[in-house]
């Protein structure tokens, strides 16, 4: 069996994979690059031909791993895509949503090749989605290979897939997370009889402070809320509509419920809304913490917005004292929610900016993240620049392992072969320098595009 990358370059971005073995190929995810468009950012499918895999694995909904699913489907018309039922569901609502996003970047930056696939071909697509339970081995059509989906902790539905062919074992753990979240369990991965593990190193460069813990860190987020509603202002949470918006709605009523916060309204944006109609209905067929818990109906700061931007463009919200928006993008990504926002909100020194996870270097977020108090911020091409008087914090909340407990895990795994990909050349640069002292026996790989790896 071979293995190729098909991602563009060695970093964060278009994930997709490929495994070959004589006549038979399977993909694992196809993803989209969030600092690419039209077709840079796509994967290279190049060593892929036409109706040519046997199989199609997707690991989470995240747009990184599916937002060139359907692209691959038109050039694999006939193969089928496995993943958990939770990750089928909420992939076809973000990738309807993402049509919305392109039709809008095709007007709005002249992108003449968006959108890159229309809501009657992803309507279409779901024919093909099969859905398999975690932890129940299953044969890959046509190859005789066996498969099986693990819990990956990451976001509700994510997993990690294991291929075994003959005697050999592959592990690709997508995006992992090894210990619980607010809703999201711990991952629940297997440790033996894996002779090639693919591993993500998306947090190699960071190091947790030793005093760390996740209670802290909700405490100290709480403390900033109670001085913002002190001081008549309000809170802006920037958040991914996936995965961060719902775990940010039940630590805020878990917060509320203990005294830690008062009383304030919880603005979420639409996206966030939809995903979260998702993570109700699965709230008693899903390995969550807190099952039968209705984000939607239990959660008793919520006040779902009424007010709508133009069809296709971000909900907008009227400013208010003493209330939390908890809106999407969590990058601020120009001509998202959280952007155009917080450009009507950052110069009021009464209110307070809350990053509870990763920023981009070239993001608005990033800018406003690293601001100076006072500072002139640019958030978008069409805005005038702001001066940042709003208090900013940053909070460890990451739906990412990090990377002492991803190499903790590698090392009791020990493969041979050990695949790095989603990370960094400094992260991946802390993993190689780690394993090299502790993982005498393991082949240590960090894949170019297209470069063809011998597995076994």
């Amino acid at each position: 069996m071979r293995f190729r990358n098909l991602t563009r370059r060695r970093e964060i971005g278009a994930n997709s994979y490929l495994l070959e073995s004589g006549d038979h190929r399977i993909v694992l995810d196809a993803g989209m690059h969030p600092k690419e468009v039209g077709f840079d950012a796509l994967p290279d499918f190049g060593p892929l031909p036409h109706e040519a895999a046997d199989a199609i694995f997707i690991t989470h909904a995240h747009h990184d791993h599916i937002g060139s699913l359907p692209v691959l489907m038109r050039k694999q018309p006939h193969t089928p895509v496995f993943m958990t039922e939770i990750t089928g569901e909420i992939t076809s609502g973000m990738l309807h949503n993402s049509v919305n996003v392109m039709t809008s970047q095709r007007m709005e930056l002249g992108v003449q090749e968006y959108p890159l696939f229309t809501h009657r071909e992803l309507d279409e697509n779901r024919a093909h989605y099969i859905y398999r339970d975690l932890e129940r081995s299953f044969e890959v059509p046509n190859t005789g290979w066996q498969a099986s989906l693990f819990d990956a902790g990451h976001i509700l539905g994510s997993s990690g897939v294991m291929i075994r062919e003959g005697g050999s074992t592959l592990f690709y753990t997508g995006d992992v997370n090894f210990e619980p979240q607010t809703i999201s369990m711990a991952a629940s991965f297997p440790t033996e009889g894996i002779d090639v593990l693919v591993i993500e190193t998306t947090r190699g460069t960071y190091q947790r402070p030793a005093d760390y813990t996740r209670k802290g860190e909700k405490e100290r987020l709480a403390t900033l809320i109670r001085d913002t509603f002190d001081a008549n202002g309000s809170v802006l949470i920037p958040v991914f509509a996936l995965g961060k918006t719902q775990e940010v709605m039940l630590m805020l009523h878990e917060l509320h419920e203990e005294g830690l916060i008062p009383s304030m309204p919880l603005h979420i944006g639409g996206l966030g809304t939809k995903i979260t109609v998702l993570y109700d209905h699965y709230t008693d067929r899903a390995r969550r913490n807190y099952p039968g818990f209705q984000l939607l109906e239990d959660v008793k700061m919520l006040i779902r917005p009424e007010k709508r931007g133009r069809r296709g463009g971000p909900r907008q919200f009227t400013y208010q004292p003493r209330t939390v928006y908890c809106l999407s993008s969590g990058m601020m990504t120009e001509g998202t929610t959280s952007n155009q926002f917080a450009a009507r909100f950052i110069d009021n020194p009464r209110n307070a900016v809350a990053f509870v996870g990763y920023t981009d270097p070239e993001s608005p977020g990033y800018r406003l993240r690293h601001a100076k108090p006072g500072e002139k911020i640019k958030l978008s091409p069409d805005l005038p620049a702001v001066e940042a008087h709003a208090r900013i914090e940053s909070y460890d909340l990451s739906a990412h392992a990090t990377r002492e407990q991803i190499a903790d895990y590698v090392e009791k795994v020990r493969p041979k072969k050990l695949i790095m990909v989603h990370g960094e050349e400094d992260s991946q640069a802390w993993f190689r320098a780690r394993f090299s002292e502790s993982l005498h026996g393991t082949e240590i790989i960090q894949p170019e595009l297209h470069q063809p790896i011998d597995l076994w």
